[in-house]
């Protein structure tokens, strides 16, 4: 009986030390406000360490305040981060929205073996695996087909509800939404403000 106590004791603290380990600390936490509220995203250095420094840079500049998701597949993933057409108060091209990226350089893939499961956020890129950018994703369900294919930077780690709640897009039309929902500002954990 104390042997399985203890067996017990030793899953669940396994358990719950992996649930921590993605826990971010505040310079790798990425705050990005909706409409609805803030979602809290863990970014993973670890994972990604160049990709995550140019969405910290982005972030800083302000780049992604105000970028439409401009497309959103309902069981999927909402897409973002377009900067370059997808900013709603200065320049939104919903003909360009999802061609464009940043002034910074498109970024060399860092694939891992982390999976694409319900809140992972991933970059999204062209078919070159090199052309990852600003643009990235949120996944609403398990997307495994994704694995190893796209660069991991992160994991939501509150307000997924908020993630659920963005707009929609056509489905015939590949995600493309009319009139989309924002990031409202983007920011940094560590920056306060």
């Amino acid at each position: 009986m104390l042997k399985r106590l203890a067996s017990a004791c030793v899953v669940a603290a396994t358990l719950a030390a992996s649930q921590l380990a993605y826990a971010a600390e505040p310079e790798n936490t990425l705050i990005i406000t909706l409409k609805d509220g803030d979602v809290t995203i863990a970014l993973r250095p670890d994972l990604a360490p160049k990709h995550v420094e140019q969405i910290k840079a982005l972030a800083r500049e302000g780049a992604y305040d105000n970028v439409a998701f401009h497309r959103v597949i309902d069981g999927f993933m909402a897409q973002t981060g377009d900067v370059q057409y997808g900013d709603l108060n200065d320049g939104y091209d919903a003909m360009a929205a999802g061609m464009g990226s940043s002034d910074k350089p498109d970024l060399p893939a860092e694939f891992s073996d982390t999976p694409f499961v319900r809140g992972t956020v991933g970059m999204a890129r062209a078919q070159d695996p090199n052309s990852a950018n600003s643009q990235f994703f949120i996944t609403f369900g398990d997307a495994g087909f994704l694995n190893g294919q796209y660069t991991v930077v992160g994991e939501v780690e509150s307000g997924m509800e908020l993630v659920d709640n963005i707009k929609k897009g056509d489905q015939a039309d590949n995600g493309t939404v009319t009139d989309p929902d924002r990031m409202v500002k983007v920011r940094v954990g560590s920056d306060n403000n």
